[in-house]
Formats: structure tokens, C-alpha cells, sequence
């Protein structure tokens, strides 16, 4: 086997450089109503979405522990996705302009790891639950669907029954047609990251390609009829494309695990998530 060049990015630098673009992101994401935050804030964190993929990709193939790994993923989003939920439909904890922050990755990124694992068990001829878990992520809003039709009645005559439903949907399972920081193309984007794992740069050439399609491409197929819009708009408005060139850092990952706190990129993510949210909360009541 060839022997990996030490030159270039390890996952701990490309996990602190998403960091880093995440931040810039979410200054502009809780501030952007003062009015004092450029937008290339947000322009730059577009990348940061697809670096932590990338990295999950990585981290998911690389541990010892798939079971723990998938848990741990999974119960930092259902934390999150629960104080979502009670500012959502409790109206609890919301700024003076009824804004809170959406942030599910975390969420979608557990979905990935059960597909991920179902290409596995594909792999090792364990058709059953190698299927199960490919198409369980793809199936699960028709599941809901029919369960809503099945037993609409029981699961709103109180609303008790409604908000657990509401729950389970929103903080422990969503949907990817409600996960805000993903959709059908993350999901897409994720599978072909690890399908193509052994193909290095095939995988990343064909994730930038589809990412294209989805974010730029079909975005103006979408908004070009709008009034008013222009061209340039693609680059100052409609910029959610601009992760594409996130394949520039992935193209210099160098395979190595790279030394770090590994639990920092954890506790980081949804400690900034509230500590920026809170310093926005007292800014809007300061600026009233």
C-alpha cells in the first residue's frame, strides 16, 4: 500500500479550519440585523458545512467505535433539536424579534453514519439490514406521512400527544425535508463521499459536481424568472454554491488524524451556538 505524504492538511487543521469559517458564519447568521456584519462573513462559511462532511466521512471510517461514535452524533443533535423545539412551539428562550437559531447538522449527520453503515453491511453481502439502513433515512417522511393519515385523530385530539409526535419529528428523528441544515443533496453529497471512499479524488470531483448542480445550477432555474433579478445576484444573494470550493481544502486532507482536543469540536459547536445567540439577544434589546 502506498504510504500517505505528510504534506498537507490532517482532519484536526481541516476540522479547525471549519471551525473557524463556522464562526464567521454564525456572527453574520445572529448579528446580520445590526447591520455592521459584511456578508462575506456568510460567503466564507459555506464552506464549513461540507468540511465537516468531509470530516465525518473520515472520522466515521476511521473509529473504533461506530456505535459510540453514531450515539454521540446523535444525542448532541437531540439536545440541540430540544431546545429548538421548546423555542419553536413554546415560544421560550426567543430574541425580541421572534429569530432562534435553526441548527440540525448534527442531526442530519447521524442519518449519514446509519447509511454509511448500511453501505457496509451491503458491502458484506447482509442484505437485510444493509437495506434497512440505506433506505430507512429516504423512507422515513413517507412514514410519517402515514402515520399522519393512519392516526391523525389520535395524535391531535390532545395536545399532548401532539407535541411528543411534534418532538419525536423535529429533535429525535426529523424528517430531511425539515433538517435545516441539510436536505436531500447533504444526504446525497454524504453517500457519495463514502460510496467512493477508495476513489479519492473521483468522490470529491463527483461531490463537487452534484453540489454544483444543487446549489448553483438549479438555484437559478429557480430564480431567474424573478423580477428584477440579475446574474451578479448569483454571487452577492443566491452564494449558497460557494461550499463548493470547500473540494480545495478536502483535496489537501493528507489522511492523517492530526493531533487535537477531540472533544473541543463537540463542546464547541453548540456552546457558540448559545453564547452567540445569548450576546445577540442582549444587543437587540440594547439597540431598542
Amino acid at each position: 500500500m502506498k504510504q500517505r505524504t505528510q504534506n498537507g492538511l490532517s482532519g484536526t487543521a481541516l476540522k479547525t479550519i471549519a471551525l473557524v469559517l463556522m464562526l464567521l458564519d454564525h456572527i453574520h447568521y445572529f448579528f446580520e440585523f445590526t447591520g455592521l456584519v459584511p456578508v462575506w462573513f456568510s460567503m466564507l462559511g459555506r464552506l464549513a458545512a461540507p468540511l465537516f462532511l468531509f470530516c465525518t466521512v473520515e472520522g466515521f471510517a476511521h473509529t473504533h467505535d461506530r456505535k459510540r461514535y453514531i450515539l454521540r452524533i446523535w444525542l448532541l443533535g437531540a439536545a440541540m433539536g430540544t431546545v429548538e423545539f421548546f423555542m419553536m412551539y413554546a415560544g421560550a428562550l426567543r430574541r425580541g424579534d421572534d429569530f432562534y437559531p435553526q441548527n440540525a447538522i448534527f442531526l442530519a449527520l447521524f442519518w449519514l453514519c446509519l447509511v454509511w453503515q448500511g453501505i457496509d453491511w451491503l458491502r458484506q453481502k447482509k442484505w437485510l439490514p444493509g437495506l434497512a439502513a440505506v433506505l430507512l433515512p429516504m423512507v422515513w417522511p413517507f412514514i410519517v406521512a402515514g402515520i399522519l393519515t393512519a392516526f391523525a385523530p389520535q395524535i391531535t385530539q390532545t395536545p399532548a400527544s401532539s407535541s411528543w409526535f411534534v418532538y419525536l419529528i423535529t429533535a429525535v428523528l426529523p424528517m430531511w425535508s425539515t433538517i435545516t441544515d441539510g436536505g436531500w443533496f447533504f444526504l446525497l453529497g454524504g453517500i457519495l463521499l463514502y460510496a467512493l471512499y477508495n476513489h479519492k479524488t473521483l468522490r470529491l470531483l463527483a461531490w463537487a459536481g452534484m453540489s454544483f448542480l444543487s446549489d448553483f445550477l438549479l438555484v437559478y432555474l429557480q430564480v431567474r424568472r424573478l423580477p428584477d433579478f440579475t446574474f451578479a445576484q448569483m454571487f452577492t444573494v443566491y452564494y449558497e454554491w460557494l461550499g463548493i470550493f470547500a473540494v480545495v481544502l478536502m483535496l489537501l486532507y493528507n489522511g492523517k488524524r492530526g493531533r487535537g482536543c477531540k472533544p473541543l469540536f463537540y463542546i464547541f459547536y453548540p456552546a457558540h451556538v448559545y453564547i452567540l445567540y445569548a450576546l445577540s439577544c442582549l444587543t437587540y434589546t440594547l439597540t431598542l
